[in-house]
């Protein structure tokens, strides 16, 4: 990485629970391909500040994670289809004071469903409703799957999004399962130490024991709670790392305009895994 100077450009995330991944991911790749930029994670205090200043310091790219993927939405200029479409955001591009919205988490959870080659004819249960369970529920819609159930505790949030995309809701799982079972809530989550949650189980075992497959957003740890009791059961998984990784190379090509090689990629994935 270059030494900080006045011409280098500047790329941030914005979560309520930074992690290193996305620093590690973007700025290894930058490495790689000679870029003067730098990347930094951040916890912001007040979302409309932060984004003020990504505006106001000419910063180029901004990644959005929870929980403000739809309160950004009222602070940019311009909704890309791929967030449009869904009402959630997860990238901000900056070209001159001009703020364009995408959002690369469906990309990747199509790209996922479909290199797994999950058969559409699997039940699907999606726990959580915020904005990656959109993502998560439109590409499953738009990958073919027809029985699918979000399980959601506020009520509005999940029956609108069930309604969206003519599936069910059901405001808990009381005992249900499903062929495959997706976590999109901040349960396993790594977090502050003693936080329940971070050691929590998203889906019960009975839950997992019934399932194909199992699948977890989480990206921090690459390991949840989720994913070790199913591989534990013998279950196939597709992991958050897995998802974290496609995300962060389409914000990469759309911040910077350069799709690295394949082999750059695998680099930088195994440098940020190894955190």
């Amino acid at each position: 990485m270059p030494i900080l100077n006045k011409d280098m450009t500047l790329c941030i995330s914005l979560s309520a629970r930074p992690s290193n991944n996305g620093t590690r991911f973007h700025n290894h790749l930058y490495g790689q391909l000679g870029l003067n930029w730098i990347y930094k994670a951040f916890a912001p205090t007040n979302l409309e500040q932060a984004i003020a200043g990504v505006r106001g310091l000419g910063i180029r790219g901004c990644a959005i994670s929870m929980p403000y993927k739809e309160d950004v939405i009222a602070l940019v200029d311009e909704m890309d289809p791929s967030a449009k479409a869904i009402d959630s955001v997860n990238t901000i591009v900056n070209t001159d004071g001009h703020l364009k919205a995408y959002n690369t988490d469906y990309t990747a959870i199509e790209q996922l469903l479909a290199t797994n080659a999950v058969p559409t004819d699997y039940s699907v249960i999606v726990q959580g409703a915020g904005g990656m369970a959109k993502a998560t529920v439109a590409a499953l819609r738009d990958g073919g799957f027809t029985n699918v159930t979000v399980v959601a505790r506020n009520e509005a949030a999940g029956r609108a999004l069930a309604d969206q995309y003519g599936f069910q809701w059901r405001p808990a799982l009381d005992g249900g399962t499903a062929d495959l079972i997706i976590n999109v809530t901040p349960i396993g989550m790594a977090g502050s130490v003693g936080d329940p949650e971070a050691e929590s189980l998203s889906f019960p075992a009975e839950a997992i024991e019934a399932a194909r497959l199992v699948f977890d957003v989480v990206a921090l740890p690459a390991e949840t709670p989720l994913i070790r009791a199913a591989r534990a059961a013998g279950k196939p998984v597709i992991t958050g790392a897995e998802v974290a990784t496609i995300q962060a190379l389409e914000q990469f090509v759309l911040y910077t305009g350069v799709r690295p090689t394949a082999e750059q990629v695998r680099a930088a994935e195994e440098f940020m895994r190894g955190q």
